[in-house]
């Protein structure tokens, strides 16, 4: 088997993994037949509650992140300048992008310097460079998202008691920025100076809707644009909105602590066997050279590396709870 051929093998392998994981993640025909169904009982119901719930969740549908919505080369470079603006740092995605190809090119060397493999350099360099900076980005992104829920109740308690006190809601919405420290304050201050500059209230709460990307806020958004729609007790609704918020963030906390021990086993299980594949190459490379030698070795390789790849994305898939 000469090497186009292991080139053909590794790619028909790649595009069955990339079909499985489609099939895994796709839509599911059944939700999608009961999405309709309640949308045609919705609209046929004569209960309002029924009602209420149905332009919920049209204003959801409505509300929704608009920056993947652009074509063309930009929306990934957009998409991924607008990852970095929600880990709350200065980075630029020039800054990104040098990091990741000067990662890339040390481990390269280092590998290359330690193995003499060209192939296994070149894999293992790209996969570090693209791997170690997206890992950062999504532990800062989840490091200020959880400083945000964990505030936000708090910053909408605030706003029930201004509201009441007599207060408008555009400052209520300034002594929240002003009294709120961290995530929540940061955005509220960027609400009330598109506000400052001409645009309506729920043009820039949609803004950060957007960006941040958290439903605890998108649930805030909407509440307001239903009631300014509707009218009703605004400080009302907002206390009601506040304890639930505070009853998700307890039940989170009991899924993750239920979930933890699978969620390790599947760390675990998940990653031994590259850990061991690299500390033996590391510490013997004769030993796990022939894998990159041996021809049928590197089909029998690719292989197992794509099962096991497979195998991780399962367990992932089986360990995350979402509410």
């Amino acid at each position: 088997m000469d090497l186009i051929q292991i080139f053909l093998v590794f790619i028909g392998a790649f595009a069955l993994l990339g079909i499985a994981i489609a099939g895994l993640s796709g839509p599911s025909m059944h939700k999608q037949v009961q999405r309709r169904l309640s949308g045609v009982r919705y609209r046929h119901s004569e209960s309002t509650e029924a009602r209420v719930e149905s332009q919920m969740k049209k204003a959801m549908a409505a509300r929704k992140p608009k920056v993947q919505r652009v074509a063309g080369a930009g929306s990934r470079t957009e998409a991924l300048a607008l990852r970095l603006e929600r880990t709350g740092k200065r980075w630029t995605v020039s800054q990104y992008l040098y990091v990741s190809f000067g990662l890339a090119l040390v481990v390269g060397l280092i590998l290359y310097l330690q193995s003499g493999v060209p192939l296994l350099s070149l894999i293992g360099g790209l996969l570090i460079g693209a791997a170690i900076p997206h890992m950062v980005v999504n532990f800062f992104i989840k490091r200020r998202t959880s400083q945000f829920i964990a505030k936000f109740p708090d910053a909408i308690d605030l706003l029930v008691r201004g509201l009441r006190s007599g207060l408008p809601v555009t400052e209520t919405l300034a002594v929240v920025a002003q009294e709120v420290p961290g995530p929540v304050g940061i955005e509220f201050k960027g609400i009330i100076e598109r506000i400052k500059i001409g645009r309506t209230m729920e043009e820039s709460m949609q803004v950060s809707a957007d960006r941040l990307n958290i439903a605890e806020f998108n649930f805030f958004t909407i509440t307001l644009a239903i009631q300014r729609e509707t009218g009703g007790n605004l400080a009302e609704t907002l206390s009601n909105l506040s304890d639930v918020l505070r009853k998700r963030s307890q039940m989170k906390l009991k899924i993750k602590a239920m979930s933890s021990e699978s969620k390790a086993s599947a760390y675990i299980v998940g990653s031994l066997p590259f850990l061991v594949f690299f500390m033996i190459f590391w510490i013997n490379p004769s030993y796990i050279g022939a894998f990159f030698i041996d021809q049928r070795l590197i089909v029998i390789g690719i292989g197992g590396l794509i099962w096991m790849g497979l195998g991780v994305f399962i367990m992932s898939r089986m360990v995350s709870f979402e509410i």
